[in-house]
């Protein structure tokens, strides 16, 4: 099978700094628990950093997390991802039929007991990835062009499917299987804003840097100086954000560890099969690795930010459905760090 060719990404040489970096991740996780639990009034103070169900704090490390990747990106050539029908076809069925799929069927086996938390997954799986993929597909030298088309199509989707979607799966299906029903009621508007923040503004930033700094220098200067200069941004905001995440939610994790495990555990299945899924299914149809990855990184992330906001939004900040939205992300970057490991190990074995 002919595949359409996008520019080929020289592979990444790992600095000091990213060779380590599960250990600064586990590192962040410990410190915000510790400020957490050190200093109670923390949670308080940024969480009152706020703007309806967006965090402010949250929301900048998450933007200036995906600025340099999309900066990076050579917005040219995003076209080129729809080229191949057959990859493109996979990674949508992938997005929105597959993944929401399996977390109903996880939230379903392993929170029978717990309608709300059940709930809450079930919002996950339906807020498909728009942000931090792109952090991760760059960590696994990923193909950038790729990624963000992929993440540009699944925030059209997310727009026009969400609310559906939440309404088919939580009020019409549950009571099906004998759960009692919970009516949602998605405002547009609320995924909408969410698209916008966390995608739009980095999306937005990226172009111009490149379109203006190539214009006004040149593509060399922007390579070679200004995208090597800004690229350790990524780590930094990413540490903050993990530390901000979990100093936010410190007291929960010490006070229901259990329900914290009960939840973790479908997520951390989740992962593990949707990107097994992905890798292979679009290794089977002959997608080069640089793509694969951008393919299995986009169908296993999910926007946590969309859901949390929409549980919030629906259920209320105390309810069980934002517990469930908010340990989301904390289980989402130590399981997709270590696909980031794992999917090096997948490349050496089946790429070379």
């Amino acid at each position: 099978m002919m595949e359409y060719k996008l520019p080929v990404v020289p592979k990444k040489r790992l600095s000091f700094i990213d060779r380590y970096l599960t250990l600064w991740i586990f590192a962040a996780m410990g410190t915000g628990l510790l400020l957490g639990n050190a200093i109670p009034s923390i949670s308080v103070t940024i969480s009152n950093y706020a703007s309806g169900t967006i965090n402010i704090p949250l929301a900048v490390g998450l933007i200036l997390m995906m600025y340099p990747p999309l900066a990076n990106v050579r917005y040219r050539y995003l076209g080129a991802i729809f080229k191949d029908l057959s990859l493109l076809s996979l990674s949508v069925i992938l997005n929105w039929v597959v993944g929401p799929l399996l977390m109903f069927v996880l939230a379903i086996v392993f929170l029978p007991d717990k309608p709300d938390y059940m709930t809450g997954l079930i919002l996950i799986g339906l807020a498909r990835c728009i942000a931090m993929v792109l952090v991760w597909n760059d960590m696994a030298d990923g193909n950038r062009e790729y990624a963000a088309g992929l993440v540009a199509l699944n925030s059209i989707f997310q727009l026009i499917f969400y609310s559906a979607y939440a309404y088919l799966f939580i009020t019409v299906l549950l009571p099906l299987l004998g759960f009692k029903a919970q009516h949602v009621n998605v405002n547009v508007a609320d995924v909408t804003k969410s698209t916008l923040i966390y995608l739009g503004i980095p999306f937005a930033a990226g172009f111009l840097s490149r379109y203006l700094l190539v214009k006004f220098k040149t593509e060399q200067w922007y390579e070679q100086r200004f995208i090597p200069a800004i690229s350790p941004l990524t780590l930094i905001a990413l540490l903050c954000t993990v530390v901000i995440m979990f100093s936010i939610k410190a007291d929960v994790m010490v006070k229901l560890p259990s329900d914290v495990m009960r939840i973790a555990l479908p997520l951390f299945i989740y992962f593990a099969l949707m990107f097994a899924l992905s890798f292979f299914m679009a290794k089977h149809l002959k997608a080069a690795y640089p793509r694969n990855a951008a393919i299995a990184f986009t169908a296993t992330g999910n926007n946590f930010e969309l859901a949390i906001a929409v549980a919030v939004g629906v259920f209320g900040i105390n309810s069980g459905q934002a517990l469930a939205g908010v340990v989301g992300p904390l289980v989402e970057v130590p399981a997709l760090i270590m696909l980031v490991k794992l999917v090096t190990r997948l490349r050496a074995k089946y790429y070379y």
